[in-house]
């Protein structure tokens, strides 16, 4: 289970609570700062949360994907310690589909134009 963007900022973790968020990395959000720290925005449509995690990412994480970390809000920041990066629907845990479908941005990866 995870909590999509716009679930954590209508109902916000308590301080120190460890749990997952998952969405899509908003596009042009992605910036590598020193050594192996990233920050990026994670979207659900409907609202973002600013994600900073050190660490290798995944081989599929990139702008537009489909990703779940696990970690702690601290001063409005996702600090994640793990990141899973998903790549189709094939590979995309069902509630994040749907989650995404909800909110009217999740595009089946069969149908979108190859680019």
């Amino acid at each position: 289970f995870f909590r999509a963007p716009s679930q954590v900022v209508s109902d916000p973790p308590q301080v120190g609570e460890v749990f997952r968020l998952g969405g899509l990395v908003a596009d042009g959000s992605l910036v590598r700062g020193q050594s192996t720290t990233v920050n990026f925005v994670v979207t659900d449509g409907g609202a973002t949360v600013p994600v900073s995690y050190t660490g290798v990412l995944p081989d599929l994480f990139g702008e537009g994907q489909g990703m779940i970390g696990t970690g702690e809000m601290v001063d409005g920041v996702f600090q994640a310690r793990e990141i899973l990066a998903k790549h189709d629907e094939s590979y995309m845990p069902k509630e994040l589909v749907d989650a995404l479908k909800e909110q009217g941005v999740y595009v089946d990866p069969a149908a979108a134009p190859k680019g």
